[in-house]
């Protein structure tokens, strides 16, 4: 891969997105608020029903409980302003009941582990446990680079087009890409590790451009890519599916 010598290396435009058949590409490089969204309704929607219904109860009950119920919504919007994690860890496990969630998490982590394979990073291991979803792809001697803030243009470029593989795989399938958040911070916090530092018209230009390398190669190992979604979703062991990437090239 070529590094970063020429900001014209990663010059994309919407429309070389929009040729990769990548869905919704105009919101391909947002992040998506589907999960978010629809976890929080449920939890003001449901203890609003509840309040109205508790406030039909005689005597006392009828009044202190349909506050205590309405406080719930409060200390949700509470627990996500102190602890985020934990309100994630919710929104993640209410997410499990979209259809698509599953799926969407192999193709997500399979698309990691694909691409970062075909670039040359050792997969150290995986999940698709939600909430715990993940491909660890970086080694100790890449790991010091990022903490020290000395990542090269040429690493840089490799760990952005591994970082939006998940996002590109979404992209190709789906209408709607929900999974991106996660994708675009840890791009972000490379971004943010590398050196030299990227203006903000690169740093978008390195995202669509890794965007589309990603999806590219994605498309042009389909059969791999699904046959390691298989695997992956049978909790093969990383050798395992390493052998399911070769045996499908």
């Amino acid at each position: 891969m070529k590094g970063l010598t020429s900001d014209s290396l990663h010059q994309t435009s919407l429309r070389e997105l929009t040729t990769l058949a990548l869905k919704m590409p105009r919101r391909s490089c947002n992040s998506s608020v589907r999960n978010d969204a629809a976890f929080l309704f449920t939890v003001v929607g449901t203890t609003g029903f509840l309040g109205v219904l508790a406030g039909q109860l005689p005597g006392d009950w009828g009044f202190f409980l349909p506050y205590l119920i309405g406080s719930i919504s409060l200390v949700v919007l509470a627990v996500g302003s102190i602890s985020p994690g934990l309100l994630q860890a919710a929104i993640g496990g209410f997410s499990s009941f979209f259809p698509d969630y599953q799926e969407r998490i192999a193709r997500h982590e399979a698309a990691h582990f694909l691409i970062g394979y075909l670039l040359g990073l050792p997969i150290l291991g995986y999940s698709l446990d939600i909430g715990k979803e993940h491909v660890n792809l970086i080694d100790e001697k890449l790991e010091k680079l990022i903490y020290s803030g000395q990542l090269d243009a040429k690493e840089l470029d490799r760990l952005a087009v591994v970082a939006m593989a998940g996002l590109a795989a979404e992209g190709l399938k789906y209408d709607k890409v929900v999974g991106q958040s996660a994708d675009l911070f840890t791009l972000q916090r490379f971004i943010n590790r590398s050196n030299p530092k990227l203006s903000n018209d690169q740093q978008q230009n390195l995202t669509r451009w890794a965007v589309l390398f990603a999806g590219s190669l994605l498309k042009n190992n389909k059969v791999t890519h699904e046959a390691l979604m298989s695997a992956m979703s049978n909790k093969a062991t990383v050798l395992e599916c390493i052998e399911a990437v070769e045996k499908a090239a």
